[in-house]
C-alpha cells in the first residue's frame, strides 16, 4: 500500500500539459491541491459521486485532451453505475483512478465495502473496461503514471492506499472562480 500524498505526487509528477483532472469530493481534492493550485483541476465541492461522470462529460466534450477522474473508493461505490455508462461510451482520452483505503474517510473512517471484498477492478472489467490496473506498489504506480501521461485508451485503475488522514489542503472554494479558471485552461473562455 502507498501513502496517499506520495501516490498523488508520483502519479502527477510528470503531468502533461493536456491532462485535466477532476478530483472527487474530499480527500482526493485535498491530495491534488497539496501539489499546488492548477487551473487544469476541476474541484467538486458538494458533488459526491460525480467525479467519474463529470470526467466522462469533459472527455467527450474535449476529445483532444486527456482527462483523469481521481476519486476515492467511497465515491466510486456511490456511483458504480457510472462505470457501465463510461465503458459503453469508451472515450479513449479518459482515465478513472480510484484511491482505495477501504474506509469512508469523509464520514469518520467507517469500513467501506471494498474492505469487505467488493473488487472495483473486477467491477470495471465486467462493465467493459479493457484496460484495468490494480496498483499496490510504487513501481506499479509509476506504470500507471506512464499510461496516464501517454494516453492510449480508456483506463481504470485502483490504487491501494494507506488508511490515513493527512492535513487538509483546501483549494479555491468559489465555484464561479473554479469554473472560469478551468474554462480558460481548456480554451473554452477568453
Amino acid at each position: 500500500m502507498i501513502e496517499r500524498r506520495e501516490a498523488i505526487k508520483r502519479l502527477l509528477a510528470n503531468r502533461p500539459r493536456d491532462l485535466f483532472v477532476v478530483p472527487g469530493l474530499g480527500s482526493t481534492t485535498w491530495d491534488v491541491t497539496s501539489l499546488g493550485e492548477d487551473a487544469r483541476d476541476f474541484h467538486l465541492w458538494g458533488a459526491m459521486g460525480g467525479a467519474a461522470m463529470i470526467g466522462l462529460g469533459l472527455a467527450l466534450a474535449q476529445p483532444d485532451k486527456r482527462v483523469a477522474a481521481i476519486t476515492g473508493d467511497g465515491e466510486m461505490l456511490m456511483g458504480l453505475g457510472s462505470l457501465a455508462t463510461i465503458a459503453v461510451k469508451r472515450p479513449p482520452n479518459l482515465a478513472i483512478i480510484v484511491f482505495d483505503n477501504g474506509v469512508y474517510g469523509e464520514t469518520g473512517m467507517q469500513p467501506s465495502h471494498t474492505s469487505s471484498g467488493v473488487d472495483l477492478v473486477a467491477t470495471a472489467r465486467s462493465c467493459g473496461f479493457a484496460n484495468c490496473l490494480d496498483v499496490g506498489s510504487e513501481p506499479e504506480l509509476d506504470t500507471l503514471a506512464g499510461k496516464l501521461g501517454a494516453g492510449g485508451g480508456l483506463l481504470f485503475a485502483r490504487v491501494k492506499i494507506v488508511r490515513e488522514e493527512p492535513p487538509r489542503v483546501l483549494p479555491e472554494r468559489d465555484g464561479a472562480v473554479i469554473k472560469q479558471r478551468f474554462r480558460r485552461a481548456i480554451g473554452a473562455a477568453p
